[in-house]
């Protein structure tokens, strides 16, 4: 089986909840998706999406996942989709770094993969679970009462892990103003809910440390990212109580491996975009069971093709480490493709499908914006 012809395409995905407000002012109302498809030479296919979330959070943007794509595809061709580790070398010759760019080419071909043996993406890694995922929320920074009405309106949907944002500027309220949200958004918490408090990297050290201190006694969460530096996390880490988990410095292996290193945190919010696909997602996750890491598999955003790909390695976690999964479908008010996962009883299973089990809207995307064959 070889490389026949890759295929790119864009579509915009608008916030399904208005304006998503993160900390530092930051604010995105849509998002730019880019979304490939690789077709082998017997004519099957498989899908994969790369969405980064605007382009000031980690150091990612669309045109520059398209641009990389451009620059990866046509060393791809004539290669079997199947040898996954070879396909990485390969895109890693063509292009260093750019894993937003790596991304859909990665999970592209794990689908391509399932599909040309009749296996689910999940059973290929390792073997799925069997038990529902529970899944997570994305709750963006907003006054106290509507954070606490958003995470209600999650929990009566089946959602039972909340990532609350937080990350105020001084200007803004400060560390009084994100301590009140998060004691309201988890004023009313169950037996059972997980509770995120991420500042995506927007404190400092001396913020963290007042913020913590105005917090009521007896909120049960974990504080994820608190800084956008090695230096401030680890500075942060010899002064704070709370379980600390990271995400957008812990990027690639090395990054977890420094983590681990240096016990800078108690576990990762794994997101598979910024990491380069399911095969690093594998390897970190495989690294943080070695490490007794904990794990929320996401991604920074995307559709229901993001989506797939985060059921199916969240899927092969044991449940002791998994602390829940983000259905970014709710994040988005459009639906790209058909994937059989519904929450039920507050959880989520991977479907037993070929592949990642999608069947994409190919009118909705229109015409590739790129091909190469």
């Amino acid at each position: 089986m070889k490389i026949a012809a890759i295929e790119l395409y864009q579509i915009d995905l608008p916030y399904a909840g208005g304006v998503y407000r993160l900390s530092g002012g930051r604010e995105y109302s849509s998002f730019d998706a880019s979304l490939v498809r690789v077709v082998a030479d017997d004519g099957t296919e498989g899908w994969g999406e790369s969405t980064p979330f605007g382009s000031t959070y980690i150091a990612a943007h669309a045109l520059g996942a398209r641009a990389g794509i451009t620059e990866i595809a046509p060393h791809l061709l004539g290669r079997d989709p199947r040898h996954l580790d070879r396909i990485n070398e390969a895109m890693d010759t063509a292009l260093v770094g750019h894993n937003h760019a790596k991304t859909p080419i990665d999970v592209a071909c794990w689908d391509l993969f399932g599909r040309s043996v009749g296996m689910p993406v999940c059973d290929l890694m390792g073997g799925r679970t069997g038990l529902p995922m529970p899944i997570v929320s994305s709750i963006y920074a907003g006054s106290p009462d509507d954070m606490r009405e958003r995470v209600a309106d999650h929990r009566a949907r089946g959602y039972r892990g909340h990532s609350v944002k937080i990350g105020a500027l001084d200007s803004e309220g400060g560390p009084a103003l994100d301590a009140e949200r998060v004691a309201a958004s988890l004023a009313d918490r169950q037996t059972g809910e997980y509770f995120l408090v991420d500042a995506n990297g927007g404190l400092t050290p001396e913020n963290a440390l007042r913020f913590l201190q105005l917090l009521p006694e007896g909120l049960d969460f974990t504080l994820e990212a608190p800084c956008a530096t090695w230096r401030e996390t680890l500075s942060l880490r010899r002064r704070c109580t709370r379980p600390i988990v990271l995400d957008e410095l812990a990027q690639t292996d090395e990054d977890l491996a420094h983590l681990i290193a240096t016990d800078a945190a108690d576990g990762i919010g794994l997101k598979i975009s910024k990491n380069g696909g399911l095969t690093h997602g594998r390897r970190q996750r495989d690294t943080c069971l070695s490490a007794g890491l904990t794990m929320s598999v996401q991604d920074t955003v995307g559709s229901t093709v993001a989506f797939s790909a985060i059921a199916h390695l969240g899927q092969t976690v044991p449940e002791r480490y998994l602390r829940g999964i983000l259905d970014c479908r709710d994040m988005v008010s459009i639906t790209t493709a058909q994937f059989d996962a519904p929450v039920k009883n507050g959880g989520v299973t991977a479907p037993d499908a070929p592949g990642l089990g999608l069947t994409v809207d190919r009118e909705l995307l229109g015409e590739p914006v790129a091909r190469w064959c």
